[in-house]
């Protein structure tokens, strides 16, 4: 039973298709001719453990791994300064007469001297400037060395250890300045401001002849019988820190070719400070 008359159900025509006769929307099936399908394309399958695709996009080829020698290689060019003190100290526990040749010969003064130069011959003059710009944390390390750390010696002292001496080592080892060469070639191979490193290393050396002693008889006492050689050390510090440094600076502006082939090859100078600095471990 049709409740509804069939065309009450179309909707009806808009105002501007009215007047167009049935045949203008007549469609034959010579005038429909379908879309053709898609293309059949074969994606690369993706390998189950999540790597990546067997056939890639530069014709199948797979990236290799290195070789494990070159993968050893880049892991001693990593890590070479440790590897070279681990090295130095392993030498010294296996056969202690290398340490006694090595204090015979100064050798510690000679890679000290080394390690200084080199310093001289990378600085650039722009890291100067950088240095000077860093002037308040060149004044907190200094202060750090020359007053912070000497008055931690006040409460080694009063540490109750057996033996004894090692207490006062440790406490005189708070008066002392930071080191010649450690500092200055580890802040260059962590990439640091290789500049305030020298000028920290120089003054808090020089400074030290002054302040090591007053820090020495205050917070150990005179009873440490501790006594420096106020001009020897003071010779000391310049043959093997300053000298080294000027001349490594001098030749680096006074050369061109000099200066080009020390930026051409930091990362084999920064070797050699490495070993130099392993040869004080003797």
């Amino acid at each position: 039973m049709i409740t509804h008359y069939p065309s009450l159900l179309r909707a009806p025509l808009p105002a501007s298709l009215r007047h167009l006769t049935p045949h203008a929307f007549h469609f034959t099936a010579t005038t429909y001719s379908p879309l053709p399908p898609p293309p059949f394309r074969v994606r690369p399958l993706r390998a189950a453990a999540g790597g990546g695709s067997p056939v890639a996009g530069d014709g199948g080829k797979r990236a290799t791994p290195p070789p494990l020698g070159a993968a050893v290689l880049d892991i001693v060019r990593s890590n070479f300064l440790p590897l070279a003190l681990i090295g130095g100290i392993a030498l010294a526990l296996l056969d202690p007469t290398l340490g006694c040749l090595a204090h015979k010969y100064s050798l510690s003064k000679y890679s000290t001297f080394g390690i200084f130069i080199i310093s001289g011959l990378t600085l650039r003059t722009k890291e100067l400037g950088a240095a000077l710009q860093a002037w308040p944390a060149g004044l907190f390390g200094l202060g750090s060395i020359l007053l912070f750390t000497p008055f931690l010696a006040k409460f080694i002292v009063q540490i109750q250890f057996f033996p004894r001496e090692f207490i006062t080592g440790l406490a005189m080892f708070c008066c002392m300045p930071t080191t010649l060469s450690s500092g200055v070639t580890l802040t260059q191979l962590a990439g640091g401001n290789s500049a305030l490193a020298l000028a920290m290393t120089v003054i808090s050396n020089l400074l030290g002849i002054i302040f090591v002693p007053l820090s020495l008889a205050k917070y150990i006492g005179a009873g440490a019988g501790v006594s420096l050689p106020t001009e020897k050390l003071f010779k000391s510090l310049v043959n093997t820190l300053l000298i080294p440094l000027i001349l490594g600076k001098v030749a680096r502006e006074t050369s061109k070719d000099i200066a080009e082939f020390v930026d051409g090859h930091r990362q084999g100078f920064s070797v050699i400070s490495a070993v130099l600095l392993s040869l004080v471990c003797l």
